[in-house]
Parts: structure tokens; C-alpha cells; sequence
């Protein structure tokens, strides 16, 4: 199960919200490109960046910064926040980004979210956020009236090669991941989930793992890596111990 470190930008420096709330900002670093190759030396093998900027206005607020942290590591990197149509995502992909998650778009256009499938070379990612089970969009400030596991369906339908899962009313809160609607989501798919917010020790991580058999193959962490309650490169070897 993969371990993958989160690097949210917000005016070219690392920063984490709280509940997706952007009157809840603390910043870790100015040098966002410093993070991601501490990441790199503590053995993780991709790193999840968000866009916060792109999130809220729909276009790419962080390019050159994540060019910067692209050039500054050798494993891949997928980038979500505001990619609401073809010629943004390939902005990112002409950087050196591997894995394009599209959250909103998807959710507005199941249509254009499998047209952008067919046309980006690299991987399309799903990513889908709930408050209450309910699909949230635009940096999280509107509530649809999908709900995520229909969603996430109809999304793999569409071409999604994986799903992102963040249960908002966790994310930034370390209070634990939502194990069961992650597992209940993943169990409706074929491909891949990765669970998102809430993880606040090893033992949260330790814990998903028994659920990698019914497709959960990985976690996304922040908060906990930056204020030192999960220490990435212990929790990677531990993992891969348990593993074998």
C-alpha cells in the first residue's frame, strides 16, 4: 500500500487547511520544492499536490512553483485544484506531470471527464470529496447532490484510472480516516481508491491496510507528516514489512 505525502499550495508555499476552510490556513514551508525531495529521501514513491489557488478561480495558480518541485525529485507527481478542462490539464502535463486528478469537472460533465480520458496522456484520476456522503466541489465551497459511490461509478464508466476519496468533515482534523465509506466506495469499483483525510498516527495508516483487498491500495497524508505525528519514512518501511 502506498504512503503518498500531500504538498497543498496556496501563493507558491505549502500550506494545510483545515476542513477544506480557507480562513484555516497554516504554512509549513516557503519552499515547497524542499518538502517534496525530503519526501523523496524518506522513501515515497508519488506525491499528491493541490492546487488551492486553481481550486478556488479554475485556473493554475501554482505552475511554476510545481515546476520547481518537479524538477526537484525523481518520482512522479499528480496534481488536482481547478483542472476544468483540457488545455489547463495539459499545462500540467507539459511540466512533467504524470497523474491529472479532476475533481469538479467530473462531477459537472461526466461526458467532458471522458473526452479529457481519451485525449491526456498520463493517467486521469478521480477525485471525489464528500461532506455527509455528498459530492463537494469548487475548492469544496458547493454540495451537489451526487453521492460519491454513484459518482465514483459513473466516473469509472467514464475512463477514471483511479479514485481519490477525501471524507472533508476529516480532512485536516486527524480524528482517524473514514474506513467504512472508503471501504464501501472501494468495493463498488474495479480500480484502484486511495483514502484521503483524517490520518493522524501510524496506526491510522497500519490500520487501511487489511483493505487493500478490496481495492483501497494507498493513503494520502498531510497534516500528520508535517506536524510530526506520523514520521513518513518509519511508516513506509513498517508497511512494506508488513506486506511480505
Amino acid at each position: 500500500m502506498l504512503v503518498i505525502p500531500a504538498i497543498d499550495l496556496l501563493d507558491g508555499v505549502c500550506v494545510r487547511l483545515k476542513q477544506g476552510r480557507f480562513d484555516e490556513v497554516t504554512v509549513y514551508s516557503k519552499y515547497p520544492e524542499e518538502v517534496a525531495m525530503s519526501f523523496e529521501q524518506d522513501g515515497a514513491e508519488l506525491i499528491h499536490i493541490v492546487d488551492l489557488n486553481g481550486a478556488l478561480r479554475g485556473e493554475p495558480g501554482n505552475l511554476r512553483t510545481i515546476e520547481k518541485i518537479i524538477n526537484s525529485i525523481n518520482i512522479p507527481v499528480e496534481v488536482g485544484g481547478g483542472i476544468r478542462d483540457f488545455n489547463k490539464a495539459m499545462s500540467y502535463v507539459n511540466l512533467g506531470v504524470r497523474r491529472i486528478v479532476i475533481g469538479t469537472k467530473g462531477c459537472e460533465s461526466p461526458e467532458y471527464f471522458e473526452e479529457m480520458c481519451k485525449k491526456i496522456k498520463g493517467d486521469v484520476i478521480a477525485g471525489i470529496d464528500a461532506k455527509n456522503g455528498k459530492v463537494a466541489i469548487k475548492g469544496w465551497v458547493d454540495v451537489t447532490d451526487w453521492d460519491a459511490k454513484s459518482l465514483a461509478v459513473e466516473l469509472q464508466k467514464r475512463g477514471a484510472k483511479e479514485v481519490i476519496y477525501t471524507d472533508i468533515s476529516k480532512d485536516g482534523m486527524r480524528t482517524g480516516p473514514n474506513l467504512d465509506a472508503t471501504v464501501e466506495l472501494a468495493k463498488s469499483l474495479s480500480i484502484p481508491v486511495i483514502a484521503s483525510g483524517g490520518i493522524s498516527t501510524e496506526e491510522d495508516i497500519i490500520s487501511i491496510l487489511p483493505y487493500e483487498q478490496y481495492g483501497v491500495k494507498g493513503v494520502i497524508v498531510g497534516r500528520a507528516i508535517y506536524e510530526g505525528t506520523v514520521n513518513l519514512k518509519s511508516t513506509i518501511k513498517k508497511l512494506k514489512e508488513l506486506s511480505y
